[in-house]
This record gives C-alpha cells, sequence and structure tokens, in this order.
C-alpha cells in the first residue's frame, strides 16, 4: 500500500504528522502556527460561546425543552422525548483538536495534495468561518421519531432569527447515525490585529437517539485512531473489515446498524398499538 507521505508529490512533501503538518502550515500560511496563535484561538472561541449562548437563537430554542417534551408525550401517548430536560452542554472545540481537523482537511483527506481543496485552503485567516464544529452540543432523545421533533422545532427558531441552516443526515458504514444541524450566527471576534471583526460562524447541535449515544460511545477510540488515517488506507480499510469477522470493527460497526434497525422496529411497534388502541376508541 502506498504511503500517504510519499503520494501526489511532484511538487511538495505531504506532511506525515501533526508537529510537521504545523511547520508546512506555518510557511504556507505565512502565519506560525505557535502560543500566540493558540491563546488567539483560546480566546475567540471563549468570545464565540459567550455569544452564542446569549443569542435569542439559542435562549428561545433550549427555553421550550419542557414544552418540547409535553408536545411530544401527548402526541406519542405517554411517551418522553427527553432523558434529560436540562439544557444541552456546550463544548469548545481544544485549539489541538482544531488543528488536527485542519490537517485532515488540508492534507490527509485532500485527494489534490499538493494542490488546495476544491473549496480553497483553510488557513488562519478564514479558518473561525470554515471548520463548523469549533463550538457544539448534542441532544439526546429517547426515540428515533423525536430525532424529526426537534429538527422540526430548529428550523423553526432558525427561520424566526433569520439565521442560515443545514441540517446532515450522517449514516456511516461504521455504524455512526446522527444528525447534525448547524446553523450559521454573525459574531464579533477578535482579529490578529486586536481589532473586532464580524465573522460568520456556524455552530453544531447533534441530535441522536439514547442507543445511538451508547454506540457512539463505543465507537469513540475507534473514530480517535483512524480520523488521522491517511486517505488511501481509509479506503483500503473500508474494503476489508465488512469481511472480516474476527476484527474487532466487524461486531461493534455492524452493532450499529443493528440497533439502528432495532430502533425502527420499535418505532413500528409503538404506532401499530397506537393504532389499536385508538380503534378501540
Amino acid at each position: 500500500m502506498k504511503n500517504r507521505s510519499i503520494v501526489n508529490m511532484a511538487d511538495e512533501d505531504a506532511p506525515a504528522n501533526i508537529d510537521a503538518y504545523k511547520m508546512w502550515a506555518s510557511q504556507k500560511f505565512g502565519k506560525i502556527l505557535d502560543d500566540k496563535i493558540q491563546n488567539h484561538y483560546d480566546s475567540v472561541t471563549l468570545q464565540i460561546e459567550d455569544q452564542f449562548e446569549n443569542s435569542a437563537f439559542w435562549i428561545n430554542f433550549t427555553k421550550n425543552f419542557k414544552n418540547y417534551n409535553d408536545t411530544y408525550l401527548l402526541h406519542s401517548e405517554g411517551y418522553d422525548l427527553f432523558i434529560d430536560l436540562n439544557k444541552p452542554k456546550l463544548y469548545r472545540k481544544s485549539y489541538e483538536s482544531f488543528i488536527e481537523k485542519t490537517f485532515r482537511k488540508n492534507v490527509l483527506d485532500n485527494d489534490q495534495f499538493p494542490k488546495e481543496r476544491k473549496d480553497g485552503w483553510i488557513t488562519p485567516d478564514n479558518w473561525f468561518s470554515r471548520v463548523h464544529d469549533i463550538l457544539r452540543t448534542q441532544i439526546i432523545v429517547k426515540y428515533l421519531d423525536g430525532v424529526d421533533f426537534i429538527i422540526k422545532e430548529f428550523i423553526r427558531v432558525c427561520e424566526e432569527n433569520d439565521l442560515e441552516y443545514d441540517i446532515s443526515y450522517e449514516a456511516r458504514d461504521e455504524g455512526y447515525y446522527a444528525v447534525h444541524l448547524n446553523s450559521t450566527h454573525n459574531l464579533k471576534i477578535l482579529g490578529y490585529d486586536l481589532d473586532l471583526i464580524s465573522c460568520p460562524i456556524t455552530v453544531e447541535i447533534q441530535i441522536r437517539t439514547q442507543l445511538q449515544e451508547v454506540i457512539k460511545n463505543l465507537l469513540h477510540t475507534y473514530y480517535e485512531t483512524k480520523r488521522l488515517t491517511p486517505l488511501e488506507e481509509k479506503m483500503e480499510y473500508r474494503k476489508d473489515w465488512k469481511w472480516d469477522y474476527k476484527c474487532d470493527e466487524f461486531a461493534t460497526n455492524y452493532l450499529g446498524h443493528i440497533l439502528h434497525y432495532v430502533e425502527g422496529m420499535i418505532m413500528e411497534i409503538r404506532e401499530k398499538q397506537m393504532r389499536c388502541e385508538n380503534d378501540k376508541t
């Protein structure tokens, strides 16, 4: 198998690890990825979290969680929407995780390297608007139809606040299922010259069911080890694991698909029971 560090390098070598990538990016984009850049990143992400947490969107979306649950409870004839009615916790992406993501986007998953990605390089000058999970949170619902219920409420609040939004249904070979809701907010952040600038910041809300959350936790270690795998090796891996019933991934990954199927069957049985009860009345 080809090594990523020696392919597609007619013009320049691909950095083989995070340290090499930091040196490459510093030279390529004209800003040294040092402690100063990290301190700036940490300051900006704190600003982003504070502004988003106090935004009309987030306040309006989260203040109605009890009403969401009560409406769903009535519609489903006795089933709760949430496990927990508390406001979801916001998470800021750490600097190292953030740099790692730009490494994946610019190099590892860039099949045109050393040329830039089709949508351009992710650089220190644009990365706050280009990386869409700098600030993220998750909402756990009990049942599969709860996902669509939250999506509708998300769309409603976005439109009330004139926000751009995007909905991504994630269903990966590895058994990962979730819906990612992205809303874009024009926030004021600190520029490198210490002036305040307006920047479109996308915040990610992940929605998954209780069972999907269990699978995500089981797959977490796998994702952490695989995310820095070169693109060619990822493609080769996708061909292999589905046929190797002895490998750890075979059981864990297919468990994710099986549980997703089971969740669909639970919903079908629940809806049949509701129809039967309604027919009796």
